[in-house]
């Protein structure tokens, strides 16, 4: 059967299990190494018919279902399962405790479900959330784990078709109120069609895809595009990548893939923590598409990480930088596979002004941009005026604006957002009707370059910022701050616009922290590289900065935060007023190493003394000042840092341990009591659920947030090479 027959996702699978039913569709890697469970196309169309049934019984045909799952196969099953019941499904995450709750209930408020599937353990590990909030407990809860295969059998065909609404996609909207993008079975269809003729995917393609599968990138470019495509994809739990980044190269290695990717960060995080030793071990030179559709995507990573990979295999022709978003489905552009990025070297003075002007590499006051590629099949894209509402010259910035069949028909019940970001039109043309994007950028010889958003410009005396330049120049100023954490924003001070830093500083700093040094230093390179004065720079505590699920600065967030004084504040400095010194007490930095891996369960002492040891490190402090009984939060930890750490105690101890091990185990006297038993037992009951391996898809976004574009000096400082 010709794909371009099919209809709906229902189509595709059902061609799939009849024509190829014991062809091997999707493996997990539970560890991300070596545990396997895997699902055939027969397989996977029997599990979604089974529990479709189950669907149909309750009549939930046309309505919404929440999907709350682990990344793994059950979640495949369960998303087939919606769309063979006609059922509109709503990825999202297992909460952590105390945590993604007010966001979960918006969602499941927003979008009207009334079915929840998960598996058993996840229901049974947010069982006490559930029965704290009326949103959640009013829900049709099903572990659809538990559902006989047998069920199948009394599935019967929903009537749906192209235009048939598949799932929301909800974006990084506001706690309280989410937007829902509606992607239909035609939308879908359209542009798993552009990915794979863009990728030039074949039946001989394979995937390996760590991203995780409630959002756009994992779930239709990771789950949809090799069922689409008829190939096998090998799937990990992306804390599984991030614990670990060498198990990505493994698998693509070991399967011999030709796609994979991810952000820009990924590649980074690969050059930083793959040694030479295990470099020479892999084989990358089947990686025919390796995609990075990040922004900014750094043309710096691309040359260092083919430099650095070459001895492996990877050719520079393999990168494919692209741009999309949930309301265009996915993917709106992409490179020319088998062909190097296109660069563009322009001036940053131009570009700040909105306009595009060459540059030479060498000029200073020069940057270089990464070509996203070009519109793909059947989309156009327009540069438009944001406020004039007409189309750019070739030598302008503006709003990028998409239509085409990939392009969603709006956001879930919100009409007047829909018309303002889904009905734009030319006003000197009358084209249209476009999706408003947000996003700045320009054409040139057809490629598109994404240059910021639309809506954090700074204007400040008549000339343009993008905060992100700013924030850029902010972290680079001094080593006691963190990259991709900060936010420059502009407030009215006696009816003029003025520069606000936020930003956070790095952990091993915050003890002895010189507040005059970091902001003098801020003051004197915001001066020289952008000519700007700053009215307040608020250093603030590591990982307290607001950013959306994806990893995005808040930055009106944080604004609001500097106004009402909701910001957590280790030292500041205003214009015209005396800074305020920190109070926290000096320390010296212990240099401890690590112990060996012991052969066997090492007494709980040890275990206490190494976690005492490797926490003192991470945090820059003498020994003698960790407390065992104090919580990991005490000190700080944000999840990356927990997540290495687990990374780490595994190596040591030579045993798998759940990835939330950290929040299940809240100190170092009841960690290292937990894992000194020869066998442990489980934790004590709490008034609420221990977390679980479930966790790791909350934690994600998160993590994300740590370690999106680390440039080389920060990603040194931040993983301690």
């Amino acid at each position: 059967m010709d794909k371009h027959s099919f209809s709906t996702l229902v189509d595709v699978l059902s061609c799939r299990a009849l024509y190829h039913p014991n062809q091997l569709a999707y493996l997990f890697l539970a560890d991300g190494e070596v545990q396997e469970t895997h699902l055939t196309y027969r397989e996977l169309d029997q599990q979604a018919r089974a529990i479709a049934a189950q669907l149909q019984i309750l009549g939930a045909s046309g309505k919404r279902s929440l999907l709350l799952y682990q990344p793994g196969l059950d979640y495949v099953a369960a998303f087939f399962g919606c769309l063979y019941a006609g059922v509109t499904a709503v990825p999202a995450y297992p909460p952590r405790t105390n945590q993604s709750l007010p966001r979960l209930q918006a969602v499941v408020a927003d979008s009207r479900s009334v079915i929840a599937l998960t598996t058993a353990e996840v229901q049974s590990n947010i069982k006490w959330q559930v029965s704290q909030s009326p949103t959640l407990r009013q829900l049709n809860w099903i572990a659809t784990d538990q559902i006989v295969i047998d069920f199948s059998h009394v599935w019967q065909k929903p009537e749906i078709e192209k235009d048939t609404l598949a799932f929301l996609q909800y974006t990084s909207g506001s706690t309280g109120k989410p937007k829902g993008v509606t992607v239909s079975h035609g939308n879908l269809l359209h542009n798993l069609e552009l990915i794979y003729k863009g990728f030039g995917h074949t039946a001989e393609s394979k995937g390996v895809i760590w991203l995780p599968p409630y959002h756009d990138m994992g779930l239709i470019g990771g789950l949809l595009q090799p069922l689409y495509g008829a190939f096998p994809v090998i799937l990990m739990s992306p804390v599984a990548f991030l614990q670990k980044p060498l198990r990505w190269l493994q698998a693509i290695s070991q399967h011999k893939a030709t796609t994979s990717g991810g952000p820009n960060f990924a590649y980074e995080l690969c050059l930083r923590r793959v040694t030479d030793e295990q470099r020479a071990m892999l084989d990358l030179s089947h990686w025919e598409v390796a995609f990075n559709g990040s922004e900014p995507i750094r043309s710096q990573t691309l040359d260092r990480f083919a430099d650095v990979f070459a001895s492996c295999g990877f050719r520079r022709e393999a990168f494919y930088p692209c741009y999309g978003m949930a309301e265009t489905t996915l993917m709106v552009s992409g490179g020319c596979k088998d062909e190097v990025p296109t660069l563009e070297v322009v001036q940053t003075q131009a570009l700040q002004q909105h306009l595009v002007r060459p540059a030479s590499q060498t000029d200073a006051g020069a940057q270089t941009l990464v070509s996203c590629g070009k519109p793909l099949l059947d989309l156009q894209v327009a540069i438009a005026h944001p406020d004039r509402l007409t189309r750019c010259s070739p030598d302008e910035v503006g709003e990028i604006w998409v239509a085409g069949p990939s392009v969603a028909k709006g956001y879930w019940n919100q009409p007047t957002q829909t018309e303002h970001s889904f009905q734009a039109y030319l006003q000197d043309t009358g084209e249209g009707p476009y999706l408003r994007t947000g996003d700045l950028g320009f054409l040139k010889d057809g490629e598109l370059f994404v240059t910021g958003r639309l809506k954090d410009l700074i204007i400040i005396r008549g000339r343009n910022h993008y905060p992100q330049d700013i924030e850029l120049t902010v972290t680079q100023s001094h080593s006691a701050l963190r990259a991709d954490a900060g936010a420059a924003f502009a407030v009215e001070v006696q009816g003029e616009e003025c520069l606000v830093i936020v930003q956070e500083v790095e952990r091993s700093y915050l003890r002895n922290l010189d507040v005059d040094a970091v902001v003098g230093a801020i003051r004197q390179s915001l001066s020289e590289q952008h000519e700007l004065q700053v009215y307040a720079v608020v250093l603030v505590k590591t990982g307290s900065i607001p950013k959306t699920s994806s990893g995005k600065i808040q930055r009106r967030a944080c604004r609001e935060f500097f106004l009402t004084g909701g910001l957590v504040v280790v030292g500041q400095w205003y214009a015209r007023i005396a800074a305020k010194q920190s109070s926290w007490d000096d320390s010296d930095p212990t240099n401890c190493s690590l112990r060996s891996t012991p052969s066997e369960v090492p007494p709980t002492m040890a275990i206490q003394d190494w976690l005492i040891t490797r926490l003192a490190q991470r945090l820059g402090m003498a020994t003698a000042e960790i407390d065992i009984q104090q919580p990991f939060s005490f000190y700080g930890l944000d999840s990356m840092d927990a997540v290495e750490m687990v990374g780490d105690l595994e190596a040591w101890l030579g045993r798998s341990l759940s990835p939330t091990v950290l929040w299940d185990y809240s100190s170092i006297q009841t960690l290292a009591d937990y894992l000194g038993q020869a066998t442990p037992k489980e934790p004590e009951a709490l008034p609420y659920p221990r977390a679980d391996q479930s966790d790791r898809n909350a934690e994600l976004d998160q993590l994300l947030t740590e370690l999106e574009q680390l440039s080389e000096e920060d990603a040194r400082m931040a993983f301690g090479k």
